[in-house]
């Protein structure tokens, strides 16, 4: 699968950006899917995870209430959806996928290293 991440840009505090994740060369539904950040110097953070079946999402505390990630099948495309943007968001965003067979369908994975399938990143700019 090859992932193409999109969606970035410039904004402002407290502004939304919605981030998207589209497969290609396979189906988005065979897989979970997660949303990691990376700034200069620092290690790649983990932001947000969809299960495959996309009843489970998980986001960790620093963004839980301001992030959301969702899925659509139909589109092979995983969104993240940002709200109250912060400048200490600034980072390049990735999404990642990691292919799940039955019965871990509604399993969502967190670590880095359980995800074998990495978009390019896309620059997300908080800053007024």
């Amino acid at each position: 699968v090859q992932l193409q991440a999109s969606g970035g840009g410039l904004v402002q505090p407290g502004d939304s950006l919605r981030l998207s994740c589209a497969a290609s060369g396979s189906t988005m539904s065979t897989y979970a899917v997660g949303w990691f950040r990376q700034t200069p110097g620092k290690a790649r953070e983990f932001v947000g995870a969809v299960s495959k079946s996309g009843i489970s999402t998980w986001h960790p505390p620093p963004v839980k209430g301001r992030f959301s990630i969702s899925r659509d099948d139909a589109k092979n495309t995983v969104y993240l959806q940002m709200s109250s943007l912060k400048p200490e968001d600034t980072a390049v965003y990735f999404c990642a996928a990691t292919e799940v067979i039955p019965p871990e369908v509604d399993t969502v994975m967190i670590i880095e290293s359980e995800y074998p399938y990495w978009g390019q990143g896309t620059l997300v700019t908080v800053s007024s």
